[in-house]
C-alpha cells in the first residue's frame, strides 16, 4: 500500500516559495543545509543556496515533507491539488499571510482562498 512521503511544489524560486510556506505554517522549517547537502550543491556548480533548484521543508510535528522544485515553465491555471489550512481567527491568520506574501483571491463566509508568492491556490478557514 502507498504512503504519503511529499507534497511536491513545481515552481520558479524553490528557495523563496519554501521560506514562504515554511513560516505559514505552524512546526514547519526548512531543512537545514548540512555539508553532504552543500557538497551536492557545489558538485552542481551552485554556491548560494538561494539558487538551490530543489528545498525541502520538514515538519517537527511528524506532518507531511513539502518539496519545491524549479521547473521551467511558469504556471498555466488553476492547481488541481491545494492545500487548506485552518487557524483560530481567520482575519488575524490571513493578515500575516499577506504580510509574508500572500494574496487574498477570494472570500467566502467559512474561508478565504489565498495564493502564494508563486500563485498557488491555497484555502484559510478559521475556528469551527
Amino acid at each position: 500500500m502507498a504512503r504519503l512521503r511529499d507534497i511536491v511544489f513545481d515552481c520558479a524560486h524553490p528557495a523563496a516559495t519554501a521560506r514562504f510556506w515554511a513560516a505559514a505554517m505552524d512546526g514547519y522549517a526548512v531543512a537545514p543545509y548540512d555539508d553532504e547537502e552543500l557538497a551536492r550543491l557545489r558538485a552542481l556548480g551552485i554556491t548560494d543556496v538561494e539558487d538551490d533548484p530543489t528545498v525541502l521543508v520538514e515538519s517537527s510535528q511528524g506532518g507531511p515533507r513539502l518539496f519545491f522544485q524549479r521547473v521551467p515553465e511558469g504556471k498555466g491555471g488553476k492547481n488541481r491539488v491545494h492545500l487548506d489550512l485552518s487557524a483560530d481567527d481567520l482575519e488575524t491568520e490571513a493578515g500575516r499571510l499577506v504580510g509574508l506574501g500572500a494574496t487574498v483571491r477570494e472570500r467566502f463566509t467559512d474561508h478565504l482562498v489565498l495564493v502564494d508568492p508563486e500563485d498557488n491556490e491555497f484555502c484559510l478557514y478559521g475556528a469551527t
